[in-house]
């Protein structure tokens, strides 16, 4: 087993006293949240230990008990159980469950039962993180039984009001910068680290160049089509993209790719919407650029004979179009729940948490261009109100007041303490 500390850790402490907790933390997002959380946690009183899979994870950590995993990912069961019995771990921590080595890890902690504490962004944006307990969407264990919904959420009070936080995407690309390049420049270190992305790093990065330097013209391009969408009366149907290597995909759809994605979607409009609807392909913030979806739609649109109804809107926010939109055809993205609370019809393509009877089009895509049904508001209230007692915290990732906020409010969420008025 090749593991070795980063910061020599203390292998004398236990796990003693009253809600004293030794948790392991994994892979977090890239960025600081892992080591602002470690720094809290140990303020708390709770003894923290942090695996390093890449120099990008050991760049952001920089704090003791830092343990390099050097070795493959066969062996890294073996690895973390061994891991969890030298330092008597309660509670293993990471973000994603759909990646490679917190697949496995989940399984391992399964078999010792091991609780596992999975950080998403949040099923409900902005404002909000998804902390759950053992996985999430297609891994979640809430029910899909609206009743349930109901009846739990009868019982809760209202939420304790918070305010909005702050997010900079300057600041997530520049994270997301950072910590490609200590990938890059250790992986002499770390021999066995396969990255869960489909890209080298350095692909990403040429994509974002490229993406970057046409900014100016998809600004415009985008103003124009919003614009033209709001002063047509046109009716159209949106179809929000997301990443091409998000797990959420390749683990909790039918599909392949987004490439797959579009293709089933745009062939469904064209035999089976109204031929007075349009289609509007929304392109995700953090695509990288790697692939033109832009050229890839319209070649799309062109096959099913329908680039006169297909519209692709590059850039800008999604709250205006998503508003005025006649539904919203989504994969398991969190822009479903975003539509939903708007009251507009959703059909989700992939195994969502929200996709539930009375909440999202239960009838298939192909019947969802005639007939699109609201949700109910109810059922809806009920359902959110649920998600936030039961994995749900206020905060986010990219700023220092939004950073403070899911930090403080992880750690009460640990110590079984309930979301205080802000």
């Amino acid at each position: 087993m090749q593991v070795s500390p980063s910061v020599a850790p203390d292998f004398s402490d236990t796990n003693t006293g009253a809600g004293r907790r030794t948790i392991l933390l994994l892979q977090g997002l890239m960025g600081p949240l892992f080591r602002r959380l470690g720094q809290e946690l140990i303020r708390a009183g709770h003894q923290v230990h942090k695996v390093n899979f890449n120099g990008g994870d050991r760049l952001f950590w920089r704090l003791p008990n830092g343990i390099d995993y050097r070795g493959s990912l066969g062996a890294w069961p073996e690895a973390l159980g061994r891991l969890i019995e030298t330092h008597g771990i309660t509670d293993v921590v990471l973000f994603g469950d759909c990646r490679d080595h917190h697949i496995a890890a989940i399984r391992v902690c399964r078999q010792l039962d091991v609780p596992v504490h999975v950080f998403e962004e949040g099923y409900i944006r902005p404002d909000w993180v998804t902390l759950e307990l053992g996985g999430v969407n297609g891994h979640s264990s809430l029910p899909r039984d609206p009743a349930w919904y109901r009846e739990t959420a009868a019982a809760l009070p209202p939420v304790p009001p918070h305010d909005q936080v702050p997010s900079s995407f300057r600041r997530r690309a520049a994270e997301g910068l950072l910590y490609n390049i200590g990938d890059v420049f250790t992986r002499w270190y770390y021999p066995h680290w396969t990255n869960h992305r489909p890209w080298h790093p350095l692909v990403e990065g040429m994509g974002w160049m490229r993406k970057l330097r046409r900014r100016k013209e998809r600004e415009a391009s985008a103003a124009q089509l919003m614009a033209r969408l709001e002063a047509s009366a046109e009716p159209y149907f949106l179809f929000p993209l997301q990443l091409d290597s998000d797990a959420q995909i390749r683990l909790h759809s039918p599909f392949a790719g987004i490439a797959h994605a579009l293709r089933r979607v745009i062939g469904s409009f064209a035999e089976h919407a109204p031929k007075d609807v349009r289609l509007v392909v929304k392109e995700h913030p953090l695509d990288n650029g790697v692939r033109d979806w832009r050229q890839e739609t319209a070649d799309m649109a062109a096959l099913f004979g329908v680039a006169d109804r297909v519209d692709y809107l590059a850039w800008g926010d999604i709250v205006p179009v998503t508003r005025r939109a006649r539904g919203v055809v989504t994969i398991n993205s969190t822009s479903g729940t975003f539509a939903l609370a708007e009251g507009l019809p959703v059909v989700a393509l992939g195994q969502a948490v929200y996709d539930i009877p009375d909440i999202t089009f239960q009838g298939g895509l192909d019947a969802f261009w005639q007939n699109p049904v609201a949700p109910d508001a109810a059922t809806f209230a009920a359902f959110r109100r649920v998600l936030i007692e039961r994995c749900l915290i206020p905060g986010g990732f990219f700023s220092e007041q939004a950073l403070d906020k899911v930090v403080r409010h992880a750690i009460a969420r640990f110590e079984g303490k309930s979301i205080a008025p802000e």
